[in-house]
C-alpha cells in the first residue's frame, strides 16, 4: 500500500492545532496563533520518525513526554511553573479525552485496531486514518462554536453573582475607583456589537464627567452631539433596554478605554465593554456605585 507522507503529517499538524486550540480555550489562554501552529508544527513531525529506525526511541514514554513539554512550551510559552503544568496537565487530559472518543468511534464502525510500538495502528488508506479526519473536519467548527458560546457559558455559572469588587475604570487620562456588584440579573448589551454594558450610578461620580454630558444622559432620546466635548461624544453609544412595567427606553453609555475588577486577590481587565449611565439610585446604603456584567468575567485578561 502506497503512504503518502505529507498528508499523513498534515492530519497530524490539524489534528495537534485542534487540541492545542482547544486547550487554550478550557484554560481562556490569550495565545497568538501562530505560537499554536508552531506548537502543532512541533508535535506533527515526530510522525516522520516513525518511518526510520528511530521509531523505539521516539515511542519511548519518557520521549513522549519531553516532546509533550515542548509542544506546550512552544504553544503557551513559560510564565511560571504553575502556569506551564496546568497548560501541560489541561493538553494531556484533552488528548486522553478526544483519543478516548476516537477510539470509540473506531469499535463504533468496527474499524481493525491494532497496538504497534505502543502507537494506536487502524487499516486505512494512505492518505491517514478516515475517523481522524472526521475528527478534525468536525472538531475545529465546534471548538469554535463551543469558545463563543457554551464554555462562557458554562464559567459564568461559576461566578457568586452576589459579591461586591472593587472597580476601576479608566477613560484617557482620568480613572475611577468604584464598588460593584455582580448581577447576574444584569444582561444588558449593545445590540450591535453585543458588548456587554455595566450600570454606573452618575450621581455619586459627577465630578469624573462633564456637566453636558451629565445633562444629555438625562435625555438620551433627544440627544445633543454639538453640546458635548469631541473627546467625549466619540465615546457615546446609545443602548436600548426595557425595565419592568415599562415600555423600551434608553440609555446613554460610555466606552472606557478599560475596566479593571479586582476579585478573589486577582486583577481582571476588561476592554470590550460599555457603561450605562443611570440617574436611578443603585444602594440606598451606598454599598456600590455601578453593577457588574457577568460576562465581563469571561472575557478577560487575569493577572495574579
Amino acid at each position: 500500500m502506497t503512504i503518502y507522507l505529507d498528508v499523513i503529517w498534515l492530519l497530524n499538524f490539524f489534528f495537534d492545532s485542534f487540541l492545542l486550540f482547544l486547550t487554550a480555550i478550557i484554560l481562556k489562554r490569550k495565545v497568538k496563533k501562530w505560537r499554536i501552529f508552531l506548537g502543532a508544527l512541533i508535535g506533527s513531525s515526530i510522525i516522520l520518525f516513525y518511518f526510520t529506525p528511530y521509531v523505539a526511541i521516539t515511542s519511548h514514554p519518557v520521549m513522549k513526554l519531553l516532546y509533550s513539554i515542548l509542544i506546550v512550551y512552544s504553544a503557551f510559552g513559560f510564565l511560571k511553573f504553575r502556569y506551564f503544568i496546568k497548560n501541560l496537565l489541561t493538553f494531556y487530559f484533552i488528548t486522553f479525552m478526544v483519543g478516548g472518543g476516537m477510539l470509540g468511534l473506531h469499535y463504533f464502525f468496527q474499524t481493525d485496531i491494532a497496538f504497534i510500538n505502543g502507537a494506536l495502528m487502524t487499516q486505512s488508506s494512505g492518505f491517514g486514518d478516515p475517523v481522524s479526519w472526521l475528527t478534525v473536519l468536525i472538531g475545529f467548527p465546534l471548538v469554535w462554536y463551543f469558545s463563543k458560546h457554551n464554555i462562557e457559558e458554562i464559567e459564568m455559572t461559576k461566578i457568586n453573582f452576589e459579591q461586591l469588587v472593587r472597580v476601576q475604570v479608566k477613560i484617557g487620562e482620568d480613572s475611577m475607583d468604584l464598588k460593584g456588584l455582580i448581577d447576574s440579573g444584569n444582561q444588558l448589551y449593545d445590540p450591535i456589537t453585543q458588548t456587554p454594558v455595566m450600570i454606573l450610578e452618575i450621581q455619586r461620580c459627577v465630578s469624573c464627567f462633564p456637566a453636558a454630558l451629565i445633562q444629555q444622559s438625562q435625555n438620551p432620546e433627544m440627544l445633543d452631539f454639538s453640546a458635548i466635548d469631541p473627546s467625549w461624544a466619540n465615546r457615546i453609544r446609545i443602548v436600548p433596554y426595557r425595565a419592568v412595567g415599562q415600555e423600551h427606553q434608553f440609555l446613554l453609555a460610555i466606552r472606557p478605554d478599560q475596566v479593571v475588577i479586582m476579585i478573589n486577590e486577582k486583577e481582571i481587565t476588561v476592554k470590550k465593554v460599555l457603561i450605562g449611565l443611570s440617574h436611578t439610585i443603585l444602594s440606598s446604603n451606598g454599598d456600590y456605585e455601578c453593577i457588574i456584567h457577568p460576562k465581563m468575567l469571561t472575557k478577560t485578561n487575569i493577572s495574579a
